[in-house]
């Protein structure tokens, strides 16, 4: 992993990654906020937008490897890591189907060749079959006790040339 913090790498068509900047708190917050209540509408809001903007500048950006997915000067997706972790992965919602999910999972994996989890909500079905289509495995189940928004989670494993069937 190359420590230029605008690192650009591989297009997919139109679409381009670099590394996010501090300059781009907002529009990120302002993304996993919009594509939070268009994916999972009955999901609880525990913060308000100037919060999530706030825990995006001086968490999400200080803490964890973030990766942005662009159209020209247009952000279609984020992706947050630490190490072995998938910690965020959102796609606007005016560019959800079009391979920004799929560029930025595929470099997350390249990044992180050892493996990933991640955990989504167990109510998000489509980014269930999006995570067990790209070779993730359900590892564990949880009542959501431990969640902010009090949402029943799973958590699921990448291992490199590990079974799509657990």
């Amino acid at each position: 992993m190359s420590s230029a913090t605008t690192t650009t790498t591989p297009r997919a068509g139109d679409l381009a990654l670099r590394r996010a900047l501090p300059a781009d708190a907002r529009a990120i917050a302002d993304l996993i906020r919009s594509a939070k209540a268009t994916a999972m509408p009955w999901l609880a809001v525990p913060h308000t937008a100037e919060e999530d903007r706030n825990w995006v500048a001086t968490v999400l950006l200080p803490e964890q490897d973030v990766w942005l997915a662009t159209r020209g000067d247009v952000l279609a997706g984020v992706a947050a890591l630490t190490p072995g972790h998938l910690e965020q992965l959102y796609v606007a919602t005016e560019h959800q189907g079009a391979g920004v999910g799929r560029l930025l999972l595929d470099h997350a994996k390249r990044l992180h060749p050892g493996g990933l989890q991640l955990w989504v909500f167990q109510r998000n079905a489509r980014a269930r079959r999006f995570y067990e289509t790209a070779g993730f495995v359900l590892a564990e189940v949880t009542d959501g006790a431990a969640t902010e928004e009090r949402e029943p989670d799973a958590r699921y494993e990448w291992t490199p040339g590990g079974s799509m069937h657990g």
